[in-house]
C-alpha cells in the first residue's frame, strides 16, 4: 500500500490522544473522523486542520467512514462492544484496519475476526501498545538471548485505580461504566498478555490450552461512590457487577503458566506486574529489576529492595531491543513513553512493505478470547475452560528468526 488514507473511528480520550500524538506527528494522511458524538467529531476536524491537513469529512455514523471511497485503513478506538463489529465491516469492505484494545463478548466474535481475515487477507492489527514497551521488549530479547534459561511461569496485571472513570461514566460519556455494572470478567487482558505471549511463543510454538478465573466480590466501587458522588442516586442503588479483583489462571502446551490479574477498583499504585521467571532467572517490572542464579543476586535475596531495586538500568547497553536501541538514538516521541508512537510506526510500515502484521489477527483472537473464557470461568465458580485454537493447528509452525524480530 502506497497511499495511507486513514478513517479515524473513536475520538473519546484515547482516541483523541492516539489522533495528536502517535498518528498526525508520522505525517500520515487522515481524510474522515467519526464519532457518535457531534461535539468530539468537531474536534477531531480541527485537530487534523492543526496539522495543516485538508480539511476531514466528518462522520457520526463508522459505516460512512467505511463506505467512504477515499479511505483505504481504518483505526477503531471506539468503546470496546463495537471494536469487533467495526473491525468485521472495514475488512469485508477491504479496507485496513488497527483496533484498539479490548476483550470479546463472546468466543465467536473472535472467529468471526479470524474468519474475516482467511477469506479476504485484509490487513489487521490489534493495537497493544505495551507489546511496545521498553522494558517489555528488553525481557523478551533477554529470553531469547537465554539469559532467564528456560522459562517456566509468566505473570502480569493491569493494576489501575479507575474509581474516577467508572463513577462518572455517564458524564464523561465512557464506556466501562456499563461494562462494570454489569459483567464479571478479565475485562483488559491485553496489556499484559500481550508481552507474556511474545515471551511464550504463542501461535508460534505454543498456545493457550486452559484457563480459569476467580473474582473477589465487588465492593471498591460502591464504597467510592458513596464517599465521592452520593449526590448520583441512580449509582448509589445499583450493584456493580465486576469483582474488584479478577485473577486468572493459564496453562499452555509447553507446560508454561500465566497468572493474570485485573485490579481497578481499589485504591493503588498503577503497575502492569509483567514478571518473567525462568530456571536462571527473573525480570520483575514493579521493583524494575533483574535477579539471575548467581552468587552476588542471591546474597541479597532477603534485602533485595534495599540494594538492588532498578537495576534492569544495568542491563540496557547489552539487552535494550534493538527496536528500542534505535529508537533511543532517533528521539522517543508519542504517547505512554513513546508505546504508542511504535506501534502505530510499525503499522503503517507494514501496509506499506506488504509485511506481517506484528500483532496479527490470530494474536487478537487469542488474547481477547481471555474476556469471554473468563466470564463463562467464574459464572460457574472457577471451572476449568478450554482454550480454542484460532490457528487450526498451525501454532506448531515455528517463526524464523527474523520474522521473530518484528517484535
Amino acid at each position: 500500500m502506497k497511499d495511507i488514507r486513514i478513517g479515524f473511528i473513536g475520538l473519546g480520550g484515547r482516541g483523541y490522544g492516539l489522533l495528536e500524538w502517535a498518528v498526525l506527528p508520522q505525517g500520515e494522511q487522515v481524510v474522515a473522523v467519526c464519532d457518535v458524538y457531534e461535539d468530539r467529531v468537531q474536534k477531531g476536524i480541527e485537530l487534523v486542520e492543526k496539522f495543516g491537513q485538508a480539511k476531514p469529512v466528518g462522520y457520526t455514523d463508522y459505516r460512512d467512514v467505511i463506505k467512504d471511497a477515499n479511505v483505504n485503513v481504518i483505526v477503531v478506538a471506539t468503546a470496546w462492544e463495537t471494536h469487533v463489529e467495526i473491525a468485521l465491516e472495514a475488512m469485508y469492505a477491504g479496507k485496513a484496519v488497527a483496533i484498539e484494545v479490548g476483550g470479546a463478548y463472546e468466543i465467536r466474535d473472535c472467529y468471526d475476526l479470524v474468519e474475516a481475515y482467511e477469506k479476504t487477507r485484509t490487513p489487521f492489527m490489534l493495537l497493544e501498545n505495551c507489546c511496545f514497551g521498553r522494558r517489555e521488549m528488553m525481557a523478551l530479547n533477554m529470553v531469547k538471548k537465554g539469559l532467564f534459561g528456560e522459562v517456566v511461569h509468566c505473570a502480569g496485571g493491569y493494576h489501575h485505580d479507575l474509581r474516577s472513570e467508572i463513577a462518572y461514566g455517564k458524564e464523561n460519556r465512557h464506556y466501562r461504566l456499563r461494562n462494570y455494572l454489569s459483567r464479571n470478567c478479565e475485562n483488559y487482558p491485553t496489556h499484559e498478555l500481550g508481552p507474556i505471549a511474545k515471551v511464550l511463543d504463542i501461535n508460534h510454538g505454543n498456545r493457550m490450552l486452559t484457563l480459569s478465573s476467580t473474582a473477589s466480590k465487588a465492593a471498591g466501587l460502591r464504597d467510592y461512590i458513596r464517599a465521592s458522588k452520593s449526590d448520583d442516586q441512580r449509582l448509589m442503588g445499583e450493584t456493580f457487577a465486576q469483582g474488584d479483583v479478577v485473577t486468572t489462571v493459564i496453562k499452555c502446551a509447553r507446560g508454561e503458566t500465566i497468572t493474570l490479574t485485573l485490579d481497578t477498583t481499589l485504591p493503588r499504585y498503577y503497575s502492569r506486574g509483567f514478571n518473567v521467571r525462568g530456571t536462571k532467572g527473573m525480570y520483575e517490572e514493579v521493583t524494575d529489576s533483574v535477579f539471575l542464579d548467581r552468587k552476588e543476586d542471591s546474597a541479597h535475596d532477603f534485602d533485595w529492595l534495599k540494594h538492588c531495586v532498578g537495576n534492569a538500568k544495568d542491563y540496557e547497553e547489552e539487552y535494550d531491543h534493538p527496536v528500542w536501541k534505535k529508537y533511543i538514538q532517533e528521539g522517543v516521541k508519542g504517547g505512554h513513553d513513546g508505546m504508542d508512537w511504535l506501534e502505530f510506526e510499525t503499522f503503517f510500515r507494514c501496509l506499506r512493505e506488504d509485511a506481517p502484521m506484528p500483532v496479527d489477527v490470530y494474536d487478537a483472537a487469542s488474547w481477547m478470547a481471555v474476556t469471554a473464557l473468563s466470564e463463562m470461568s467464574i459464572a460457574k465458580g472457577g471451572a476449568v475452560v478450554d482454550f480454542p485454537d484460532f490457528t487450526k493447528g498451525k501454532w506448531h509452525m515455528i517463526v524464523d528468526e527474523n520474522e521473530r524480530e518484528r517484535l
